[in-house]
């Protein structure tokens, strides 16, 4: 079974094994408007938790996505390129930006669960 957890600025990564699909939560993508950009990184770069991994450029303004965990890129989520609004969509289900090889399991003991999560935006 897979686990979501998710931090303070409103990424999400749902852990699959030793890998973590990663993307911005719903509640970022309401707050954002209507996405027109999203820049990602390349496969194979390498991020420490909390660097800037990525653009999300919308109507209303950009906003950087940080690196839920230290970890390298294996794949991006290229239908992005020709459909940002796909994380307005379902940004937990088809917009998601990344999956990331986790360096450290440990770092998601830092991260919150869905429940914290819900209760830090209310």
């Amino acid at each position: 079974m897979s686990e979501t957890r998710y931090t303070k600025d409103h990424e999400w990564i749902r852990i699959e094994g030793e890998e973590g699909v990663m993307g911005i939560t719903s509640y970022a993508a309401d707050q954002l408007g209507d996405v027109v950009f999203v820049e990602l990184p390349e496969v194979g770069k390498s991020f420490k938790q909390g660097d800037e991994m990525a653009v999300v450029e919308s109507v209303k303004a950009a906003s950087e996505v940080y690196a839920p965990v230290s970890g390298e890129i294996v794949a991006v989520n290229d239908a992005l390129d020709g459909e940002p609004g796909k994380v307005n969509e379902a940004p937990d289900a088809d917009g998601w930006f990344v999956k990331i090889k986790i360096a450290d399991k440990g770092e998601l003991e830092g991260l919150m669960d869905e429940a914290a999560y819900k209760a830090h935006v209310e």
